[in-house]
């Protein structure tokens, strides 16, 4: 358990509690969430002047003492296990690495082990618990997807590599093989995303009211008569974004059982190869790339070059 004692200065009279203490976490790297501090506040975790208090709204007056007392981390509860990573870069803050096709981001109902998750457990590392069933993950790739994704080491690198995702200032390039002749050497994507009508399970490109807007910039790099190969950028990062906007129009990603029914691939074709971002730490900014995988390589030179 660790206790903060924070005074507030005179400029800082009539911020709404939470505010205050979130905006203290974010200048301090302390790694609390607005929504982890509101709970906090809740569960009588945060005194007011030695008073028990619970009212996230409440605003605070010059020279106000706040007391706030953080529990120890809870453990994640996954099995951790010895899967090969493949580690691009390293430190104190944050871990990238280069996800290997068919590998589970995290846990979920009914698939508990041989994910990410319990790979990184399994090297005894510490990661970020701002969602405890998924320490370190910020942000995720489909099982079949291969390519570099980003992990938060604690919860002060999460916070602030999530607010880039959320502001769309993370870099981010895929490669993927289509099927059929891309017409447009580049253009915009510009179609909202929701749950499929009749399959549960599956997005799909809608406008009815519950979709969310998404876009994805593509740029043809080769084609030929069955398939092209394409760059792929997304500005939002919807569930099956590239996969789902592709199929919309025409050419679906080669091996996608789920958005597509071309099977000339033995996976699903589709690889993030640049990803990059201001370091949470050093604010400075660095960038990764990975190399095209074999197989795509391969079919490239026999169907498309």
């Amino acid at each position: 358990m660790k206790e903060l004692l924070i005074k507030v200065f005179p400029e800082q009279a009539k911020m709404r509690l939470d505010l205050f203490l979130t905006d203290h976490s974010e200048k301090n790297n302390l790694g609390l969430s607005r929504t982890t501090i509101q709970k906090l506040i809740r569960e009588g975790k945060i005194s007011l002047n030695a008073q028990a208090f619970n009212k996230p709204h409440h605003k605070i007056s010059s020279l106000d003492e706040i007391r706030v007392v953080i529990p120890e981390k809870e453990k994640a509860g996954f099995l951790p296990e010895e899967i090969p990573l493949e580690i691009v870069y390293e430190d104190d803050d944050v871990l990238v690495i280069n996800k290997q096709s068919g590998l589970v981001i995290h846990p979920a109902a009914g698939n508990q082990e041989h994910t990410l998750v319990n790979a990184l457990l399994g090297r005894r590392m510490e990661l970020s618990d701002i969602n405890k069933t998924r320490p370190g993950i910020v942000h995720r790739l489909d099982k079949e997807t291969s390519g570099l994704l980003v992990i938060a080491k604690n919860n002060a690198s999460h916070l602030k590599l999530a607010k880039q995702f959320s502001q769309h200032t993370i870099t981010r390039k895929y490669i993927a093989i289509v099927c059929g002749r891309v017409e447009f050497d580049e253009d915009v994507i510009e179609a909202p995303i929701g749950r499929h009508p009749l399959k549960r399970k599956s997005m799909a490109v809608s406008f009815a009211p519950n979709t969310k807007y998404a876009k994805t910039f593509y740029k043809t790099l080769k084609r030929s008569k069955n398939f092209s190969l394409l760059e792929l950028r997304p500005f939002t990062g919807r569930t099956h974004q590239l996969r789902v906007h592709l199929a919309h129009l025409g050419y679906p990603i080669l091996g996608d059982t789920k958005y597509g029914i071309n099977k000339n691939f033995s996976r699903l074709a589709l690889h993030a190869q640049e990803i990059g971002f201001v370091h949470p730490s050093t604010n400075k900014l660095i960038h990764f790339t990975s190399k095209l995988p074999a197989e795509f390589q391969e079919f490239v030179q026999k169907n498309i070059a």
